[in-house]
């Protein structure tokens, strides 16, 4: 039965993906359209709907009590990325791949998927685990990840402090830590101002599942060869990360729907941002493009899945 309700909550955001790629074939979607969602989400919509759950789902003492989730994430994530070391050397992924291979591996779509998804599954009381994980997730991605990035980087290029901590500190992260400040000195705000953030957050989940809609459109099928380098991302993203994950909620016990919430997370594809900063570091965005597509594809048919084992442990 639960595997069902899983597949229901999948299938609706599966709907408007769908959607979003039926549109992009008719032409009313192109990429400039695509780049416009992606920063209205982040920039817009994302922010407000950290403030609003923040402060309607949370209060001062619930956050000292999931507060101290956040070393599960972390943990998890460097586990996975040792993982994937072994696993370059293993598979002798080649020189220019390597660091885009591992980030892929081991940091997933935490907002445009894992948000609405977790929501769907578990309803509004699972949003805040869902940003300990986004907090885990940018930090990891936007230090270790640009670490990568730059050993693919045949130019050399690198960045500044200043340029990284841009890049963490973006506007949903900046919305959480508004969040959290409004929640524990107890500010309330006016309700115009609730009901502003609300229904501009509310945007997230329909914008997010257009805008993967768009992407996977915009990525030539038959370039989606199988290759080692594919099956190994595929294994990282839906099987190593969430065990890992699942690995660690047990070592390090945690409610269950933290946990449930962690697992989900940790097998979300592989994060849209990959295939926009693997062209910004000279590596294989073609092969990141593919991936991000194939990677949601599937992830269509492994949730389901993970939502049925942990309603039964």
């Amino acid at each position: 039965m639960i595997i069902f309700e899983a597949a229901q909550s999948v299938l609706s955001l599966a709907i408007i993906i769908m959607i979003g790629y039926f549109l992009a074939s008719k032409g009313w979607f192109d990429e400039k359209t695509n780049k416009l969602f992606a920063k209205l989400v982040t920039n817009v919509s994302l922010p407000f709907l950290m403030i609003s759950n923040f402060v309607a789902n949370i209060n001062k003492e619930q956050l000292g009590q999931i507060s101290f989730g956040l070393v599960r994430p972390f943990t998890s994530m460097i586990l996975s990325y040792i993982v994937s070391l072994m696993f370059t050397r293993l598979l002798k992924i080649k020189k220019g791949r390597q660091g885009l291979f591992q980030v892929m591996f081991f940091v997933s779509n935490t907002m445009f998927m894992g948000l609405p998804i977790n929501n769907a599954l578990y309803g509004e009381y699972s949003i805040p685990y869902v940003m300990l994980y986004y907090i885990s997730n940018t930090v990891i991605f936007w230090t270790l990840g640009t670490y990568c990035f730059q050993k693919d980087d045949i130019s050399n290029a690198k960045r500044s402090f200043l340029q990284m901590l841009k890049k963490i500190l973006s506007p949903p992260l900046i919305g959480i830590i508004i969040g959290f400040f409004l929640v524990t000195l107890e500010i309330q705000l006016p309700k115009f101002i609730m009901d502003t953030s609300r229904y501009l957050g509310n945007m997230t989940t329909p914008i997010s599942m257009l805008f993967i809609g768009i992407t996977i459109h915009s990525v030539n099928f038959k370039d989606m060869r199988l290759t080692k380098d594919m099956l190994a991302v595929i294994f990282g993203r839906f099987f190593v990360s969430p065990l890992i994950a699942l690995l660690v909620c047990y070592l390090m016990p945690v409610p269950v729907l933290m946990r449930n919430v962690f697992v989900i997370q940790a097998s979300m594809p592989v994060m849209t941002q990959v295939a926009i900063l693997s062209k910004a570091y000279n590596s294989d965005d073609k092969y990141a493009a593919v991936m991000v597509s194939m990677t949601t594809l599937l992830s269509i048919i492994f949730v389901p899945v993970y939502a049925a084992v942990l309603s039964r442990i």
